[in-house]
């Protein structure tokens, strides 16, 4: 009798350590409910590079031109990146390497810390920087844009190249 005591024991036992371990996995099967989708859909999603950072070349008179950016709401520049230069030869394979400095000035900016790169100087909103080439450009010339920028929520943009055909 004390052998079958011991076995109703010992099977209860692992009846109950089966029940409390399983009480997890079977949490983990329920249903999603349409809340806990909604949650998912509220998630931030990136923007297509031109819904976040769209811009235009105006020119201004031979050799001055503006890029105008209007950045989507709650997006970014970094002064740090900004860069400009300027080929009269686009035809040449390598018309980048061969580029030369444009001179530009840039407004003050918002001084911000970033998750990225610490204490910096950021644009929101519409943002306009004047470019001063040191020559009238000629029928083949280019102007190199290098920017880079990021989203609030985190998310940031790989640097950007842009190549502007100029008439002169």
């Amino acid at each position: 009798m004390k052998l079958q005591f011991f076995t109703k024991l010992q099977i209860q036992l692992v009846l109950i350590t089966l029940a409390l371990t399983s009480i997890p996995a079977f949490a983990q099967l329920q249903p999603r409910t349409s809340s806990s989708l909604s949650n998912q859909s509220k998630q931030a999603q990136p923007l297509t590079l031109e819904q976040a950072f769209p811009f235009y070349v105006s020119a201004v008179s031979p050799g001055q031109y503006k890029v105008t950016w209007n950045l989507a709401d709650g997006h970014y520049l970094y002064r740090h990146a900004f860069d400009f230069t300027f080929s009269q030869n686009a035809a040449s394979q390598n018309a980048d390497a061969q580029a030369v400095a444009i001179d530009f000035t840039v407004p003050d900016g918002l001084k911000k810390v970033d998750q990225f790169f610490g204490d910096i100087e950021a644009y929101y909103g519409e943002l306009t920087i004047d470019l001063r080439l040191g020559t009238v450009p000629g029928p083949d010339a280019r102007i190199f844009i290098h920017y880079q920028g990021c989203a609030d929520w985190g998310f940031c943009y790989p640097p950007q190249r842009f190549e502007f055909p100029l008439s002169p």
